[in-house]
């Protein structure tokens, strides 16, 4: 079972609905309890990084989704989901992550000329760093996805599986043994999105 984790700040039903499609048993999961009985792990999240940090250390599940990780339970964060899983990030002030990746998230303005327009909205291609990512099982280099973001993972090319190009070049995905993350939305990516999603299923567990 995929364990979607609500703590107030996720597009649950788009990702529930999209489990459905392809076949996936998935269920939200609100405390300890069900993120230890699920198979695998989704952190979804939109909004800003503090308010977000802050509401999983309320709930106690910022040291639960440590401690499985951590035992090697698949987990998968998802656009904020995603940042959460870095050391820190610089949304605001400086805050703590979960620290189960190396990395600090950084404003993509740093990165990206004046002109473009913040947050970077639409729909971008992927280029691997990591191509043995089992993310990539049913995909191919080049295919395009949806983001919606002004802030990205920096600092983390341990990590890195994917970047995407807006105006220079963003932090796209990541990968270590059974953490993964992606900045862009495969829930609304279309059948792009699904096959990330089924190989998420299936090969959650890669080293």
């Amino acid at each position: 079972m995929i364990g979607i984790v609500d703590y107030g700040v996720g597009n649950l039903f788009s990702l529930v609905s999209s489990f459905a499609m392809i076949g996936a048993e998935a269920a939200v999961v609100r405390d300890a309890d069900g993120v230890k009985q699920a198979d695998k792990i989704i952190l979804p999240g939109v909004g800003a990084f503090e308010d977000a940090a802050a509401k999983l250390r309320a709930t106690g599940l910022d040291r639960v989704l440590v401690d499985e990780a951590r035992a090697g339970k698949p987990l998968l964060g998802i656009c904020l989901g995603m940042q959460l899983l870095f050391e820190e990030s610089l949304e605001y002030g400086t805050h703590p992550g979960l620290g189960l990746l190396a990395g600090t998230v950084a404003p993509i303005r740093d990165v990206i000329p004046a002109d473009y327009k913040i947050p970077h909205i639409g729909w971008n291609a992927l280029r691997f760093t990591k191509p043995a990512c089992p993310l990539w099982k049913y995909i191919r280099e080049g295919d395009y996805v949806y983001f919606v973001h002004s802030y990205h993972a920096s600092r983390c090319e341990d990590s890195t599986a994917a970047v995407t190009e807006y105006g220079g070049i963003l932090t796209a995905a990541a990968w270590k043994k059974n953490i993964y993350g992606c900045q862009f939305h495969p829930e609304k990516s279309g059948e792009v999105g699904m096959k990330i999603l089924r190989a998420f299923c299936e090969e959650g567990g890669a080293a």
